[in-house]
């Protein structure tokens, strides 16, 4: 009976949420519901359970998982303070003699709010509502329009300091500033993909993206440079405010988060922004998204402690470290497995569920937890992109006018999500993308570290065996 309780596990946790019961209640029920039967049918004792409130204590008393809500409200004020509305203004006018520019200028924005708010949907809704009417009057196509401004969005799941690189961190008991360093080069690589591509497409169809007419561009000379450099210039400010002081060692990813939420609130302030409203409903937000992620957590705890007991670890890893290929046909398979989970499942539920039970099997063949990490975070930023589910695509089908189908918001995301897959490929194949970033000398010591002292807390320890 042991060997079929892993498997009827997944498949309980299936049937639940298909019930439409939430996943942070349905992962706990099903942890309870098959611990106890464990314990009826002499797999392991009652003692075992009773390792699950010091991993409860572990969850509430890591330090890391503090830079979540800091990060978020960050992200919720500068989303409120117009920020975004003011780089586009002017990067849209020094781009826009050009075909495409409105293109360039949406993708540069993109990579610029997803390093300072660390959000997808404050950064779709913000670029959407001020550059899609735009792009339409003059012009593009709604499948280029759409397209770019969703893709553009979910960059901020790959740019530092993104919420999923900080939970993946956490769960693949790696640092914070080692896995932001990791994913510089495949955020590069991201940004140069979407420009390429917005290039190529401006060659071969430039009626579907025209240069703006010359009365839309009101700008011109020195005026152009100061609005350039007075939106820029903040924002940049405040990436060295957060990332900075992390790479150079001055800050903890939870201390450049703190700072960065008060250089959110100076920034509004400045502009004459601030004020009580804006600064209450980013609050409430944050208290909901950091509650959300808080309950999966535990959810998961509750889940793997009981997975483990009945040596669901072994299980996995049998089923997936033989598997053709190696270690490339590990990955490959695990950029399939989540690409799909990512149809029903949030980034959060797959980080807090699925990437624990990977990590042991990823370690064993030999593949660099960072890498991993980084590599997760691509395929999981496709979540946002692919139909019919896709969030980007939601949030630009509530901002579109009715003119806007569906179906070509839809169509629109298919070439820009085959990007994010291409980006997924060059990390497979090409490691030294995120390596080349790290410091081999500290990353040593790092896992040398890890393995004595694991980082993430009681939540990633092995429990004691009271079989």
């Amino acid at each position: 009976m042991a060997n079929y309780m892993p498997p009827l596990m997944f498949a309980g946790l299936v049937f639940f949420m298909l019930m439409g019961f939430p996943v942070a209640f349905s992962i706990s029920a099903v942890g309870l519901l098959f611990g106890f039967l464990s314990i009826e049918l002499g797999l392991f004792t009652f003692a075992y359970l009773e390792n699950l409130p010091f991993r409860l204590f572990g969850i509430l008393s890591n330090d890391l998982l503090l830079a979540i809500p800091f990060f978020t409200f960050m992200g919720m004020i500068l989303e409120r303070c117009q920020l975004a509305e003011d780089l586009l203004e002017a990067t849209g006018q020094a781009f826009g003699a050009i075909p495409g520019g409105l293109a360039y200028a949406v993708i540069i924005v993109g990579a610029v709010l997803g390093a300072i708010t660390g959000t997808v949907a404050a950064s779709v809704i913000a670029m959407g509502m001020m550059s899609l009417p735009i792009m339409l009057r003059y012009g593009y196509s709604p499948r280029m329009a759409t397209g770019v401004i969703a893709a553009s969005g979910t960059i901020t799941q790959l740019i530092p300091p993104s919420l999923v690189l900080v939970v993946l961190a956490d769960q693949l008991g790696r640092s914070v500033g080692d896995m932001y360093l990791g994913a510089i080069g495949p955020s590069i690589l991201q940004v140069a993909l979407f420009i390429l591509y917005v290039f190529v497409l401006s060659i071969v169809k430039p009626k579907s993206m025209p240069p703006l007419p010359p009365e839309a561009r009101t700008l011109k000379g020195w005026p152009l440079v100061w609005r350039v450099i007075a939106g820029m210039v903040p924002a940049l400010g405040l990436i060295f405010l957060v990332l900075g002081t992390i790479f150079v060692g001055l800050a903890t990813p939870t201390e450049a988060g703190a700072m960065g939420a008060v250089g959110a609130m100076l920034l509004a302030a400045a502009r004459r922004r601030l004020t009580l409203k804006l600064t209450w409903e980013a609050m409430q937000a944050t208290m909901r998204l950091t509650a959300m992620v808080v309950f999966i957590l535990v959810g998961s705890t509750v889940f793997s402690l009981v997975f483990y007991g009945v040596d669901g670890a072994h299980w996995l890893e049998g089923l997936l470290a033989n598997l053709p290929g190696g270690a490339t046909g590990f990955l490959i398979l695990v950029c399939i497995f989540v690409f799909f989970l990512a149809f029903f499942l949030d980034f959060f539920e797959i980080a807090f569920i699925i990437v624990p039970l990977l990590a042991p099997v990823a370690s064993k063949l030999g593949i660099d937890l960072i890498w991993f990490g980084v590599l997760l975070s691509i395929v999981l930023q496709t979540a946002f992109m692919h139909p019919p589910f896709g969030f980007a695509l939601f949030y630009v089908r509530g901002i579109a006018p009715p003119s806007v189908k569906s179906k070509d918001i839809y169509l629109g995301a298919i070439l820009w999500l085959c990007l994010q897959l291409a980006l997924a490929a060059v990390v497979i194949f090409w490691p030294e993308s995120v390596t080349y970033w790290l410091d081999p000398v500290v990353d040593v010591d790092l896992n040398s570290i890890q393995i004595d002292i694991p980082t993430g807390g009681f939540e990633n320890q092995a429990p004691p065996d009271f079989k």
